[in-house]
């Protein structure tokens, strides 16, 4: 049995037309009946109403009986003063249950009823009549009149011909709405297969019409999303290669034995240099990966973000030193308690301290402030080219500003921000990219929860 929305749509649509034709041909049966029934009621009542009015003086009361004998089928009952019969055209059952509705009528009350007789309902109405007895009239009631019967007829043929109508409209509509459907949904599987710009269709009610565009963002975004990550494959590949090649360029050479013995050390300084290299590279791809995953560990607990300060600078003074960068700190002479994980702060800080360290040039300077606030902050201050307003908003999508400047100046892969702004999302903070207050550079900001 089909279960598709067209099927679905278009048998709830009958559903509810045949539903509402039924129960509109119940009320119009019924009220064609309670129409058929007043009406003959109606005749009744006036044919008794003028046969009491006549006397015996003017028509004898078997002239009387004959004449009203004609009228529709009509039974005629004749009652004297006393209730005694005195003629009639009604047979057996109807006679005896003629008598006492009779004499209700002898002693003044005008009576309308209806009785049943062998199954079938009898309508009788009484009169009292001019000289004190009484006349009855019976006649049995026909399920509809010519006139009932014929609006009863109009009204079904208009249910039919709109039975017939509301169906085709619920196919039309069924189709409207489900072909949009069909094929928004092949054009999400042509996504799913790998297709980009996929052609969604256009013209569709609202609410598919929503649905297709959004479809032709997310066609959009992953055309974007994929570009990027060739773009970030592509530099990552140029890293990897560069070291790669420096490490298998001495190793033939010592291989081949053109490295004299004086130059040994500088060659195996140049192999540690480039293995250190490729090792963090390849560990930083490492902490993207565990971060993208939902096993990440973090230790939750108080931090101090001055001390953090203080060891990172510490840590980075000798290679500040061998670049020729001068690296102070501030701000850290008090305390700056914060909720974090205290190995990932500093984790985030040194990403920061290497991205300022390898931006800025000889000469030039890093400090690294410690800020108190709403919530704890460090910043990483450079005076380095900096970065342009474009710039910050593409900060921490990954090979991105390495594309933009590649040809210019020396820019990392971006995987230094993605993960600093990973581990801090992971901690409740946030890393956000802005421009030094002195000296054009770049400022970044790490800001976890106050403690």
């Amino acid at each position: 049995m089909t279960r598709t929305l067209f099927a679905r749509i278009l048998a709830l649509a009958v559903g509810l037309v045949v539903v509402t034709a039924l129960i509109a041909g119940v009320v119009t049966v019924q009220l064609a009946r309670s129409t058929a029934r007043s009406e003959q009621r109606g005749e009744l009542t006036a044919q008794a109403s003028l046969l009491s009015l006549q006397t015996a003086d003017l028509v004898t009361r078997q002239a009387l009986v004959q004449v009203a004998g004609n009228l529709d089928g009509t039974a005629v009952a004749v009652f004297g003063p006393g209730g005694r019969l005195v003629a009639t055209t009604a047979r057996g059952g109807l006679i005896a249950r003629a008598r006492p509705i009779a004499l209700r009528a002898i002693a003044g009350a005008d009576v309308s009823t209806s009785v049943r007789i062998r199954g079938r309902d009898v309508l009788v109405e009484a009169r009292r009549s001019a000289d004190g007895g009484a006349i009855v009239l019976a006649r049995p009631l026909a399920a509809l009149t010519r006139n009932a019967a014929g609006l009863l007829g109009g009204i079904l043929i208009a249910i039919g011909i709109a039975l017939l109508l509301a169906v085709g409209a619920a196919v039309w509509l069924a189709r409207r709405i489900t072909k949009p459907l069909a094929a928004t949904a092949a054009a999400a599987r042509r996504l799913a297969d790998g297709q980009r710009g996929v052609d969604v269709p256009h013209a569709a009610p609202t609410e598919v019409a929503d649905v297709a565009d959004a479809l032709r963002a997310l066609d959009a975004a992953l055309a974007t999303s994929e570009g990027r990550q060739r773009e970030f494959l592509l530099s990552i590949s140029h890293e990897l290669r560069t070291p790669l090649t420096a490490l298998r360029g001495y190793g033939e050479a010592l291989a081949d034995g053109l490295v004299p013995p004086e130059r040994t050390a500088e060659v195996g300084g140049v192999l540690v240099a480039e293995t250190t290299r490729l090792e963090r590279f390849t560990a930083d791809l490492l902490e993207l990966a565990r971060l993208e995953a939902d096993d990440f560990s973090l230790e939750l607990g108080p931090v101090d973000l001055a001390e953090v300060v203080r060891d990172a600078a510490i840590a980075w003074q000798a290679r500040a030193t061998a670049l020729d960068v001068r690296l102070t700190t501030a701000g850290t002479d008090e305390a700056l308690p914060a909720t974090g994980d205290p190995r990932r702060a500093r984790q985030v800080l040194d990403g920061l301290v290497e991205n300022a360290l390898r931006a800025t040039p000889a000469g030039g300077a890093v400090r690294l402030v410690g800020e108190h606030g709403p919530a704890p902050r460090i910043a990483v201050e450079d005076t380095g080219p900096g970065l342009s307003d474009e710039d910050l908003a593409d900060a921490f999508t990954r090979g991105l500003l390495r594309e933009r400047y590649r040809e210019t100046r020396e820019v990392g892969t971006g995987l230094g921000l993605s993960i600093a702004t990973r581990l801090a999302a992971r901690m409740g903070g946030r890393v956000t990219a802005g421009h030094a207050s002195a000296g054009g550079g770049a400022r970044f900001v790490l800001e976890l929860p106050a403690a």
